[in-house]
């Protein structure tokens, strides 16, 4: 399969890709989605193969409105009408009772589906024009760092995919948050730009699931080309970089600012930055860029931002 790129000029084109069963890469404010009409099953299961991702791992559908958001779920808890006023659109997604209107595979044969109203002028004129849900996981494949330019697509589904519309670097470069609404209370699934402390502040109450803090996930992500290791204190900072030394191992670092940590076996750093928009624009590009032909293992260091580390976290080979 040719894969056509183009970029915003190409939209028409997209939607009508679409509209016709195919996948089409496109930029959100969070990552890059693979698109893909959400109501039409042989049309999910290309993402699924594009992907490589196993069929028991539910998508997100992104949507256009409040309006359309509603039409595939039942059972809405009364917050979620304060959340979406507040936060969608945005880098949020609400866990909510499927109304079984989306194909099969998109929820995994859950009795759930995800949607989400992204903010982004591209993902917005695809959903408008379309007029579809589109069901739409990070454009990459399966395990490796999510895709925040259209670069990153072409590196992991060229040939594989109808299209990809090149809309620039994300906006935010973290995916987003994803949130459980099927209770009383909202609870975080998955970590991101949206806190619970900015729920709580909205509708009074938020709760954090066990495997979030504890970095506890099913599925393999962001995985780099070479071994990344994390040091929780200069101590370990140090004896990792000694260990690596005497392997005759070129190291790579991954650190707040130039210059950092100087030592004759660093061959190269990885600038991540110290404030956490900085952070999340740089890190999935960083991860991606960690490439054997210029070092044998990498060391991070740890950053103030918990949705940083989660990141780092799952990503690392070993959590030191």
């Amino acid at each position: 399969m040719k894969t056509v790129i183009t970029d915003r000029s190409g939209i028409d084109e997209a939607v009508k890709l679409i509209q016709e069963g195919e996948v089409v890469a496109f930029p959100t404010e969070t990552v890059y989605g693979l698109g893909a009409n959400a109501l039409d099953e042989e049309a999910v299961q290309k993402i699924f193969r594009a992907k490589g991702r196993p069929n028991d791992n539910p998508l997100n559908a992104l949507v256009a409105s409040k309006k359309a958001l509603y039409m595939l779920v039942e059972s809405i808890p009364a917050y979620v009408d304060q959340l979406i006023d507040v936060f969608s659109p945005g880098p949020i997604t609400y866990i909510l009772p499927s109304a079984n209107k989306v194909a099969t595979s998109v929820s995994a044969n859950l009795p759930t589906v995800g949607v989400r109203i992204p903010n982004h002028p591209i993902a917005l004129a695809i959903l408008e024009q379309s007029a579809l849900p589109i069901a739409a996981p990070s454009a990459n494949v399966s395990g490796r760092p999510s895709p925040t330019t259209a670069k990153h697509v072409v590196e992991d589904l060229d040939g594989k995919i109808a299209a990809i519309v090149d809309g620039g670097a994300t906006n935010y470069g973290l995916e987003s948050t994803v949130v459980d609404c099927t209770g009383e209370i909202p609870i975080i699934l998955r970590s991101g730009m949206i806190t619970a402390n900015q729920i709580e502040s909205v509708v009074g109450a938020c709760q954090i699931a066990p495997h979030v803090t504890a970095n506890s996930h099913k599925y393999k992500h962001y995985t780099p080309d070479v071994p990344l290791y994390i040091a929780h204190s200069e101590m370990e900072f140090n004896e990792l970089i000694q260990k690596e030394t005497s392997n005759n191992n070129r190291i790579g670092v991954i650190v707040p600012y130039k210059h950092y940590y100087a030592h004759k076996s660093i061959v190269k750093e990885y600038i991540l930055g110290n404030q956490e928009e900085e952070m999340a624009h740089n890190l999935y590009d960083i991860l991606r860029s960690l490439n054997k032909s210029e070092v044998d293992i990498v060391i991070s260091t740890v950053f103030p931002s918990p949705i940083i580390m989660d990141r780092l976290s799952q990503a690392a080979t070993t959590v030191k």
